[in-house]
C-alpha cells in the first residue's frame, strides 16, 4: 500500500455507468465500487467506479474490485453529507475477511481503525500468533457470543495509519 494520503483519493459520483456507459439518473439506485489501479506514474491507489443497478445485477464487475456500496443518485445540485452509512462500512469491513492481498488487508486495517474511532467496533483485544499481532473487534451493540472480527496488524507506520485514516474519514463524510 502507498504511504500516501492521495490513495484514497476517489472522486464523486460520475452519473454514468462504468459498465454501459448509461446515465444514471437522479434517484436510480446505483452501486459505487473502489477499484485499485494505478496513476500515470505507476503509483498504486483506488479509483471509484458508478456502476446501474441493472448493470451490477447481472454481472457487471471491475477487474480488482476492492469494496461496494449500494447508493441513490442524488438531485441535481443536493449536497450529501455521507458517502457511505454505518452498516454499509460494517459490512465492508467484515467483508474479505481471509484475504491475503496486503493491499485490502491495508484497507480493511484501516477501515476498523475508523470505524473504532466512531465508536462503530470496540476492541475486545490483541493477540500475538506466528509473529502477527490480530486485533479482535466487535460491534456496538455485539450480543453475548457474537464472533469478533479478527484484523491482522498490517503494521503501517503509525504515521500512515494516521494520515490514511483521517483521509478515509473525509472521504466518508464527503459529497457523492
Amino acid at each position: 500500500m502507498a504511504g500516501t494520503a492521495d490513495t484514497f483519493d476517489l472522486g464523486r459520483f460520475s452519473g454514468q455507468c462504468a459498465h454501459t456507459g448509461n446515465v444514471i439518473a437522479a434517484g436510480d439506485v446505483f452501486i459505487a465500487a473502489l477499484v485499485e489501479g494505478a496513476d500515470e506514474t505507476g503509483k498504486p491507489m483506488l479509483r471509484r467506479a458508478d456502476f446501474s443497478h441493472g448493470a451490477w445485477e447481472s454481472g457487471a464487475r471491475p477487474e480488482r474490485l476492492m469494496c461496494f456500496w449500494r447508493s441513490t443518485a442524488p438531485q441535481a445540485g443536493e449536497r450529501r453529507t455521507m458517502l457511505v452509512d454505518d452498516e454499509t462500512l460494517l459490512e465492508m469491513v467484515q467483508r474479505d475477511e481471509a484475504d491475503a492481498d496486503p493491499r485490502r488487508r491495508a484497507f480493511r486495517w484501516i477501515l476498523a481503525l475508523v470505524l473504532l474511532r466512531r465508536k462503530l467496533l470496540r476492541l475486545e483485544g490483541i493477540t500475538q500468533e506466528h509473529g502477527a499481532e490480530t486485533w479482535s473487534f466487535l460491534r456496538r451493540g455485539a450480543v453475548e457470543g457474537e464472533a469478533p472480527l479478527h484484523i491482522v496488524n498490517p503494521k503501517i507506520r503509525d504515521e500512515e495509519v494516521s494520515e490514511l485514516s483521517e483521509q478515509l474519514g473525509a472521504i466518508l463524510r464527503a459529497d457523492v
